[in-house]
Parts: C-alpha cells; sequence; structure tokens
C-alpha cells in the first residue's frame, strides 16, 4: 500500500511515544507552610505554585501534613507533604493526583523521595532543558501490543533495523557481525549500534556479542518495564562514551504493588507461534517495597520457505535468477565443462552419456533456511528499596535471563569436492582418468547447517540514597556479566569427507553423484563436523552521584549535579573448538582480547532559570540555562572530555523554544585496539596506476588496527518548538530539527587495495609516495611480510597505503522529528489522534577527510528519509481501541544494476482491549486485549538486494518479513 510523503507527514503525531514538555512544572518556589491538615497543605501547593493538585477529601481527611520550609518545585513539595501518609501523588499530564499508596498504579513520582530522575540528566525532578525526551510507559506497551522490549525501541521512527537484529546474517544486513546469538541492539539514527547508549535504571549493562559489540534489548523481559526514555540526541556530557546518537534508558517496575498473571499467545502465517507468560508481585510496607517479577517467553521459527520472496530465485519478482552452483543433484566439472548430474537417480551406474554437458544445476540455498529464529528466554527481575532512616534510603535490584536460540542458515561452507577415481561411483565425463571436481549441496544430506545456543545475563545494583535537606547523594554499584555459546552444528568435515570419497567400498563409500542422500547414513554421520564457541562480557562499576539547589534567584533555584564513576570492562574468548577439517575436535587459540578497561569519569551538570513567570518580563515568560561536562579517561586510550549546553525560552503561554549544542564520543571496541600477531601484517601487491606508463604499480599495503587509535567524536546540534496552544485544548506539537556531524570514524579501507592508486584523492591520507629503500627492506625484512603476489625485494614501491583499521571517515546527518498529538472528547468517550515521524535530509558519508561526500539516505542498508507512525485511540469505560499506521517511503536499491526503485510500504496495527471495572466480581482487574499487527498482511515491498553470492527478495532492514501476526493477551490484577 502507498501512501505520498505529503499525506504520511499529515498522519505525523504522538503515535506510541509522548514528548516531555519543556516546562512541566519545573519551577521552584518559596514554601513556608505549618503543620496543619494536610488538605490545607496541598491546596496551598496549588494556590503557590499554580499546578493543579487533585486530592479526593475522603483520602486526605484526618492526615496532617508536617511543617514545609524552603525552595521546592511543586512535585517536591507534594511528595515532602506525604511522606508517611500511605498516600501517593502521581503525575497525570501536568496534574498531580493524589491517591492511595496501594492503588494499582506504577507511576510514582520516586522510589524515595518523590523526584523524578529523567533520562537526559542527572538533575532530578526536572526533564533535560532543551532536549525532547519520547517516553513509552505501561500504559502505551499495553495499548500497542508489544511483547518484547525490542518491539518498543523499533516502533519509533528515530531508530534504524541495521545492526543486530534476530536475522543478522541470515537477512544480510549489514553491521551485524559477531551476532551469532540472534540478540537484538538499538540503532538510533543509524550511526551504528555501538553509538546508541543502552542503560537500565540509569546503569551500564554488560554488552552483547563478541567482544561486546551492542547492547542486547533481548534479555530485558518487557513485562518488568514501567517505560522506556529515549533522548535522541548526543548525551556524552551526561553519560560517557557511546551516546553519540542518544541514550535509550529501559526503567523497572520498581514500584508495583499487587499482584498481576499475564498470558500472551500469538500466531502468524506459517506457523511462527509465540507464548509468553508473565508474574509480578509487589509487596510494600510503612518504610519500604519489593517486586519480583518472572517471564517466559517463546517465539517458534520462521522459515524461508514460507515467504516466497526469500529466496536466490527471483525471476517471478522480476528480478534476476542468483541461484549458486552448488545443489543436489549437482555438477561435474573436468576439463574446464560443467556437465550436469541428472535427477531421478541415485549414482549408482551413472554414465557420462547420461550428463547434460554445458549445463549447471543451481541450488537455492535459503530452502531449509530460516528468517527468524526459534527463541526461548526465561527472565526474573527482583527489587527492594527499604528506608533506613528518615532520610536513608537502601535499596536493590536484580536481573537474570536466559535465552536459547535454534536458527537453520545457509550454507557458509559450499565448495567444489574432489572425487578421486578410487570412488566406486566415480564417473568420467571426458576420458581422462582423473579426479572429477563436484560442486554439490550437502543440505539433504545433513539438512541444515545450523546455530544452536544460549545466552545467560545476570547482574544486579546495590546502593543508598541519602537525602540531606533539598539535596541527594546516591551512591551505588552494579555488576553484571553475558556469557554467550552457540554451537555451529551439521558442517561438513572436510577431512572425513576426504576419507569417505576415497573409499572403496560401495555400501560406505560417499555418493556426490546422485540425487538427494545417495550415501550410507552412516557414512553421511561420519562427516558432520561442528564448530563449538563461547565468550563472555562482564561490567562493574561504582558511582557517587549529588544534586540539590545552590542558591536562589528570582526565576527559581540553580540546580547542580555533580558525580564521579568508576567502570571495568571485560571481554573473554572462553572456548573455540572445531571439528572440520581434522579427523577430531581441535581445540583452536582463543582470541586475546585486551582488557581490562578501566574508566574513570567525572561530571557536573547545572541548570539556571534565568527568567521566571513571576518575574513579569515580556517575552521571558521562563527561560532556562544548562550546562554540562565530562570528563573521562581510559586505560586503554586516553582522555576525553565533552560538554553540552542547551536552552529552553518559553516567550508567551503554550509556544517553547529550544535547542541544545554538545560533543559526544565513541570509544575504541576492543577488537579495534588488538595488537596481537594475528592482527597485523603487509604484503607487496601491483595495482592500476592510471598515471603509470605501463598502467600497473607496485604498491606496499599494512594491515593491523593503529596503535594510536583514538575515539569516534561528534558534535551535534538540535533545535525545537513545542506548541501546546491555549485556543485549542488537547493540541500537541514538536519539531525538532537535528544535525550530527561524526568525525574520525573508525574504518578500514583494506578491502578496496585496487582503487587506492585509481583514486589517489580519496586515498590520499593513507598513502606515503616514494619512501626510502631503507624503509621498504625493512617491511621486506620484517617477520609479518606476507608473499601473497611473489613480488620480489628488488622491485620498486611507489607508495606504502596504511589500510590498518584507524580514525578515517566522517558521517554528516540533518534531519527532522516531528511529533503531534489532539485529545478530545468523542461519542462519550476519551479520544487521541497524531503520530510521529523522522525526515533525513542526508546522510553525507566521506571515506576519507580528502573525499568527496556521498549521500545514501534512501538506499539499501541505509535508513529512507521519512518514516511516519500514526495512531488513532478511543476509550470508553473498560473499553478501549487503537489503530496504527507505519509508512516507510521509498528509496533505491543500488546493489542492482541498473538502479531499481523501491516501493514505499504501509502496515496498519490494531488493538481491541476490554478492563473490567469495579463491580464485576471475581473479573475485576481482569483485561482481555486483541492485538494484529500488519493487519493486512502486507508484503515488504520487493527488493533485489544482492551481496556477493546472496541474494533476497526484500530489505531485513527496512521491513519486517512476518506478515500479520494475531495474538491474543488476557491479563489478570489481584
Amino acid at each position: 500500500m502507498r501512501i505520498g510523503k505529503v499525506s504520511a507527514l499529515a498522519l505525523a503525531g504522538a503515535a506510541t511515544v509522548m514528548v516531555a514538555p519543556v516546562a512541566l512544572a519545573q519551577e521552584a518556589r518559596q514554601f513556608d507552610l505549618p503543620s496543619q491538615d494536610l488538605g490545607a497543605s496541598l491546596r496551598m501547593v496549588a494556590q503557590q505554585s499554580g499546578i493543579e493538585v487533585i486530592a479526593p477529601t475522603d483520602l486526605v481527611a484526618g492526615h496532617r501534613a508536617p511543617a514545609l520550609k524552603g525552595r521546592f518545585l511543586p512535585v517536591e513539595a507534594v511528595s515532602q507533604l506525604l511522606r508517611g501518609s500511605r498516600l501517593r501523588a502521581v503525575l497525570v499530564g501536568s496534574t498531580l493526583v493524589v491517591q492511595r499508596d496501594d492503588a494499582p498504579q506504577e507511576q510514582d513520582l520516586a522510589e524515595g523521595d518523590g523526584m523524578i530522575l529523567v533520562t537526559g540528566t542527572r538533575i532530578r525532578g526536572s526533564g533535560p532543558v532543551g532536549v525532547p525526551v519520547i517516553t513509552i510507559d505501561r500504559k502505551a506497551i499495553d495499548e500497542n501490543g508489544f511483547s518484547t522490549t525490542q518491539q518498543i525501541v523499533q516502533s519509533i521512527p528515530q531508530n534504524f533495523s541495521g545492526g543486530a537484529i534476530e536475522g543478522t546474517s541470515a537477512l544480510i544486513t549489514s553491521a551485524g557481525n559477531g551476532n551469532v546469538s540472534r540478540g537484538v541492539g538499538v540503532n538510533l539514527r543509524g550511526l551504528g549500534q555501538n553509538s546508541t547508549l543502552v542503560l537500565i535504571n540509569g546503569d551500564r549493562p554488560p554488552l552483547g556479542g563478541f567482544s561486546g559489540t551492542f547492547s542486547d534489548l533481548s534479555v530485558i523481559p518487557a513485562s518488568a518495564i514501567e517505560r522506556v526514555e529515549i533522548v535522541p540526541d548526543g548525551s556524552s556530557a551526561i553519560y560517557g562514551s557511546d551516546a553519540v546518537a542518544g541514550v535509550v534508558n529501559v526503567v523497572t517496575r520498581n514500584n508495583f504493588r499487587g499482584a498481576e498473571s499475564s498470558f500472551r499467545i500469538g500466531t502468524a502465517d506459517g506457523d511462527a507461534q509465540e507464548y509468553q507468560f508473565s508474574q509480578l508481585f509487589g509487596l510494600r510496607w510503612s518504610s519500604g517495597n519489593a517486586v519480583v517479577a518472572y517471564e517466559l517467553y517463546h517465539r517458534d521459527n520462521l522459515s524461508a520457505d514460507d515467504r516466497p520472496y526469500i529466496s536466490d530465485d527471483l525471476r517471478p519478482f522480476g528480478g534476476g535468477d542468483y541461484r549458486g552452483n552448488y545443489s543436489s543433484p549437482g555438477t561435474i566439472a573436468a576439463g574446464g565443462v560443467n556437465f550436469a548430474i541428472p535427477r531421478g537417480q541415485f549414482g549408482n551406474g551413472l554414465t557420462a552419456a547420461q550428463l547434460t554437458r554445458g549445463a549447471v544445476n543451481r541450488g537455492d540455498g535459503w530452502v531449509g533456511a530460516d528468517i527468524l529464529p526459534e527463541q526461548q528466554r526465561h527472565s526474573l527481575f527482583v527489587s527492594v528499596s527499604q528506608d533506613l532512616t528518615d532520610n536513608l534510603r537502601f535499596y536493590a535490584r536484580g536481573l537474570a535471563t536466559w535465552r536459547k536460540f535454534d536458527v537453520a542458515v545457509r550454507s557458509g561452507t559450499d565448495s567444489r569436492r574432489t572425487v578421486p577415481v578410487t570412488n566406486p561411483y566415480y564417473v568420467d565425463p571426458i576420458g581422462t582418468r582423473l579426479p572429477i571436481g563436484v560442486n554439490y549441496s550437502f543440505v539433504r544430506d545433513l539438512g541444515n547447517e545450523r546455530y544452536r545456543g544460549d545466552v545467560l545475563a545476570y547482574g544486579g545494583t546495590a546502593g543508598i540514597e541519602l537525602t540531606l535537606g533539598s539535596w541527594s547523594v546516591d551512591a551505588h554499584g552494579t555488576w553484571g556479566r553475558q556469557v554467550e555459546r552457540y554451537d555451529y552444528l551439521n558442517r561438513v568435515n572436510s577431512a572425513r569427507l576426504a576419507l569417505a570419497l576415497a573409499d572403496t567400498n560401495p555400501a560406505t563409500a560417499y555418493n556426490l553423484l546422485g540425487d538427494g542422500p545417495s550415501t550410507n547414513p552412516a557414512t553421511i554421520a561420519s562427516i558432520r563436523g561442528y564448530t563449538k564457541r563461547r565468550w563472555d562480557a562482564l561490567v562493574w562499576s561504582g558511582a557517587v552521584r549529588a544534586d540539590g539547589p545552590l542558591f536562589a534567584l528570582p526565576a527559581g533555584d540553580v540546580r547542580l549535579a555533580i558525580g564521579g564513576e568508576y567502570r571495568e570492562d571485560r571481554y573473554r574468548d572462553r572456548e573455540n573448538i572445531s571439528y572440520t577439517s581434522t579427523l577430531g575436535p581441535r581445540t583452536n587459540a582463543l582470541t586475546p582480547l585486551p582488557g581490562p578497561r578501566i574508566v574513570k569519569g567525572a561530571y557536573a551538570e547545572l541548570r539556571v532559570p534565568v527568567f521566571g513567570e513571576a518575574m513579569a518580563v515580556p517575552l521571558f515568560r521562563r527561560l532556562d540555562l544548562s550546562a554540562a561536562v565530562r570528563t573521562e579517561d581510559y586505560s586503554d586510550f586516553g582522555s576525553t572530555t565533552n560538554p553540552k549546553v542547551s536552552l529552553a525560552w518559553e516567550p508567551f503561554g503554550g509556544v517553547a523554544l529550544r535547542g541544545s549544542y554538545g560533543k559526544s564520543f565513541r570509544a575504541p571496541g576492543v577488537t579495534e585496539l588488538r595488537q596481537d600477531p594475528d592482527t597485523f601484517g603487509h604484503f607487496a601487491y601491483a595495482v592500476v596506476d592510471p598515471q603509470s606508463p605501463t598502467g600497473m604499480s607496485n604498491i606496499m599495503v599494512i594491515r593491523g588496527n593503529d596503535p594510536d587509535l583514538g575515539p569516534e567524536r561528534a558534535t551535534t546540534w538540535t533545535l525545537g518548538a513545542d506548541l501546546k496552544p491555549d485556543a485549542l485544548p488537547g493540541l500537541r506539537a514538536s519539531v525538532t530539527w537535528f544535525s550530527v556531524k561524526y568525525r574520525d570514524r573508525i574504518a578500514s579501507v583494506a578491502s578496496s587495495v585496487t582503487n587506492y592508486l585509481i583514486n589517489r584523492d580519496i586515498y590520499a591520507p593513507i598513502l606515503t609516495f616514494n619512501p626510502s629503500a631503507a624503509h621498504i627492506a625493512e617491511l621486506f625484512a620484517s617477520p609479518y611480510y606476507l608473499d601473497l603476489a611473489g613480488i620480489p625485494a628488488t622491485a620498486p614501491i611507489l607508495a606504502i597505503a596504511d589500510a590498518r583499521t584507524r580514525n578515517l571517515s566522517i558521517v554528516k546527518q540533518t534531519g527532522l522529528d516531528l511529533d503531534l498529538q489532539y485529545d478530545l472528547r468523542l461519542g462519550g468517550g476519551d479520544a487521541s489522534i497524531g503520530g510521529t515521524a523522522t525526515y533525513i535530509f542526508g546522510i553525507n558519508q566521506y571515506l576519507t577527510a580528502t573525499s568527496a561526500p556521498v549521500d545514501v539516505v534512501d538506499t539499501v542498508g541505509n535508513p529512507i528519509d521519512l518514516r511516519v507512525r500514526g495512531r488513532a485511540t478511543w476509550t470508553k469505560g473498560g473499553f478501549g481501541a487503537a489503530l496504527f499506521v507505519n509508512y516507510a517511503d521509498g528509496y533505491r536499491n543500488r546493489t542492482t544494476s541498473p538502479e531499481q526503485r523501491v516501493s514505499s510500504w504501509t502496515t496498519f496495527d490494531l488493538n481491541l482491549s476490554y478492563s473490567f471495572q469495579q463491580g464485576s466480581g471475581p473479573l475485576k482487574g481482569l483485561r482481555v486485549a486483541l492485538n494484529a499487527s500488519n493487519l493486512l498482511d502486507s508484503d515488504p515491498p520487493f527488493v533485489s538486494y544482492v551481496v556477493g553470492t546472496l541474494a533476497v527478495g526484500f530489505d531485513g532492514e527496512n521491513a519486517n518479513p512476518m506478515g500479520r501476526f494475531v495474538a491474543l493477551q488476557v491479563t489478570k490484577s489481584w
């Protein structure tokens, strides 16, 4: 289904997210209230602050409030008044609602002192200045029918699915190396999964993938999430490394009370069924609370056989035939000629006359492979909070997840096999009596190659929080470990196969000349090889943080947050066993990963209210400034300091303007810092040289990792406006322009060696012309010299090419984020329409600092220019309905010639629910929801996606092959 860009933008609004208002209850006031009736104190806070406070009389009757003296934000003031009352305040929009502490709600203002700590700032009680925060809360999670954490994050237009996704490798996605265990990362702005920082309750978890290449969202159970906060802006001044594109903070349900049981079952075409069960328990007492949550999740595999466009043969869709030469029956290669082996026979008595000269049997590598793996996950979450004194609180949280995966993949070991003349099934098509080669697929013999393994992730945080007047001090430690293991099964053991092919006994020899399994099952079993791998990641950290007011200005308190952190990251290769080329299992050398990495950091953040409403300055109803700086010292590459400055200006009611400027960075990965002998070497090579009289020149190519590798650095800008007009209650709009200049990106141009002298201007930064004879002689004599091309040491060398992994490339990206929502009464119920959208003006990539830019937006393997998710919801009583529309704009496919235009793609999601209200007897607290994703079962747009010898008929980074998925969920609150 196609929708134009203008129509798509018209759908933009707050579909599944809310952008935190810039000035929501953020103005501190001076209070001096006596100890009195609680209702009277709450009324005085409402009158003096201007914020609406709803406190039912029957709740506050009989409660006495303590004296309140000092300068507080409204939420702080109300929290202080409610201490010890078994009441709490919930922030609903811009209104504070007082309710019983045992109410089945989870939007507490805080875990202890009523202060909100929002992602993007370390200052409690307010959101970050000048930066929108995308919040997907528990209500939105249920309303959208999300069952996994990755679905939550992938729903926002700012996220690009390139990188670590479940279908990585199987779907030829980019930047998915190291994700054999089929985890799921997040990739804001498409700048790379390692350029988005993921936090759990504000702290870093251990990273997933080999050597920690991404944060694995799949280990976080969705049922334990209270909300997900996303800041799509550089935030290294607050959080340190990796926060270039932004931050994703998963906040767990630390304040849940009661019990909640939930069961979900779903299915898609192709028997990809999903089951989910969760159980939560929450207990509160006068001085603390505890929460325990368990979740079981299982989803079956989705086979490529169930999606016709997942094939190497794309001719039915208007593409080419990219099937390979490996099949069963196979193809004989002899004397430089191919001979197709006939079908319908088992290789017994096969003659040369039965072969088809000059023909090739082709095979589809997708047959039997999976698009998505089978996944099963067990997760346990525990949270405890206990007041030790009136101003000292202890808290601890822990999360443990065990995830199993099993996925059939395309063969990675296809190669021509040699059949000796001694093989009883040998056929000589050209009469030379010499060994023949056979291109043969072993899938029908051994089954598809498959990855089967598990991921064990566990860790926790424990700390204390001290309240000193209006200041809060937090000290805590975090420890986490993630262990990944897999078995790569059904591989061909080449050593065992060679023996079986040389066997002269027809009963036990391997037969490659038949159609399908034509060999003794015991012989087939004897060549079944495997690889076993295991590694882990370990992180532990300690942090001390403090924040509070410094002094008062007419517009409010100047507030400061300061802190220091210490972190150790360690990545270890634990096991590497192969049984693919030897007669017995072989224990291989482990990859020597550098470490541990020790990081020491310190930061400060200052918030200054310059103008406030009470000052009555024309065109300056409110003006806030924020400045932050963070410095970090890394044990393996050095130090870096990153500032950020933000501004929020409200000239008059209903209009707020904002902006931010900051520096961010990404620390090099541990594999990029390796300096062991396995990572470096150099060789002489002859390449095309347009300036040479012979047309060719010799160069010396140096490969490995630059020992002086430094961090990737980025400069980010945002400008935005938030509109909430008084003349049109219920309307909220937001627009944000963003710019990212990402320089010193770590890259290697080793694969482009043949172009070095053809495009001298592009590769000038890595070329050193006319090197000295002594230097060249030294390189030839080095033990790390690789004689790949047979070039003698006496040959002239025109240049040395430094093709090591180094800080080389630049990326510049600009775009707009749009958010729109309109709430209204409709048909006796509450309705909301709106949506969110991201439009990217351009993504200019510079291979080197001297190369011309290439705009990659709107091309296969990169973000598309426009994504929209719109919504319309309606609730009345216990009934709720939500309709969502997802739009992905059309783009270009440059992996084929001529270039292909890819159509836009529109899908719809529907969620219907009913919650039984008070007076429903045993059904009280029961919620039944029916969810349909891709309601109309719209196939992804056809993309002739060809990479090397692989092909597929859709773009796995910009589309989802699941099709219509229908799920029923039943939730009971006790």
